[in-house]
């Protein structure tokens, strides 16, 4: 019992170990709720695509921030926004589909991104842990804007709790309710969009679609009630934040990675045990 007190107490020795564990939580509830409807509406490719569509914020704000942390998370926000707006502006305005208007902003902001970061000779420095994260960076500042906008995108998920379910589970019905759908659509865009700015930092760009993605599968496998999908999410989520940092911290390798594959692992075990399930 004591050594297993010691394993846990060890680590939150550390002012950085804290911060980052609560950054975990906070992120893994916002990314698992958020991610039931980009499982339930087939949007992986779309948080995928908007992961990368942020890094033209992301040097821009480096850029003008002469290197400060501060503006990133605001230009990261814009790119994320502006993308998510024009992915659904040209699906929907034009004969295009969702998933080629989803590939033409991808491959252009990415591209975009590439290119100014070229212009910074430090890059792959400075502005590596915003590829693959950094949550043991994550300030006092960082905590509050997590929190701040985290809340922001949950509460609004519960002011539109139930045009979002109807929209997921059933669009025609939605269209035949008179709810404002493509409002709706553009509004989840939008909270997709800052979610994974909010989570930027965890788990970084080139990792961010399983934090979006994998929880809420796994939940998914397990029930089919959204409330309850949303809250096994949040709670595997959780889970799978706390387990990585520590990972991180004794194996000493990245924590956005130790996050993620604790996430896979946690899904590959759901899977397994449903699979055994439908065999017997």
């Amino acid at each position: 019992m004591g050594i297993f007190l010691s394993f846990l107490l060890e680590p939150l020795q550390y002012a950085f170990m804290v911060r980052g564990l609560i950054a975990a939580v906070l992120v893994g509830i916002v990314c698992a709720v958020v991610g039931t409807y980009v499982v339930l509406r087939g949007m992986a490719f779309f948080g995928d695509a908007l992961a990368h569509a942020i890094l033209p914020g992301i040097a821009v704000g480096y850029l003008v921030g002469g290197g400060a942390r501060e503006p990133l998370f605001w230009w990261a926000l814009i790119s994320a926004i502006l993308s998510s707006l024009g992915i659904g502006a040209i699906s929907r305005n034009t004969k295009i589909k969702e998933d080629t208007a989803i590939g033409i902003i991808f491959a252009g902001m990415f591209a975009l991104g590439v290119a100014l970061i070229s212009t910074v000779r430090s890059y792959t420095v400075d502005l590596a842990h915003f590829l693959f994260g950094d949550v043991l960076g994550v300030r006092g500042s960082d905590l509050w804007l997590i929190a701040i906008f985290g809340g922001l995108v949950l509460l609004v998920i519960l002011a539109f709790y139930k045009e979002f379910m109807v929209l997921s589970f059933d669009p025609i019905l939605a269209t035949t309710l008179r709810l404002p759908v493509r409002l709706l659509e553009f509004l989840l865009l939008v909270l997709i969009a800052v979610t994974i700015v909010v989570s930027l930092q965890t788990v970084g760009v080139a990792l961010m679609v399983a934090m979006l993605v994998t929880p809420a599968a796994s939940a998914y496998l397990l029930t089919k009630r959204l409330p309850v999908m949303m809250t096994i999410a949040a709670a595997l989520a959780s889970i799978s934040g706390g387990v990585g940092l520590y990972l991180s911290f004794y194996l000493s390798i990245a924590s956005g990675a130790a996050i993620v594959l604790t996430c896979t692992a946690i899904f590959g075990l759901v899977w397994g045990i449903q699979t055994l399930r439908k065999a017997i």
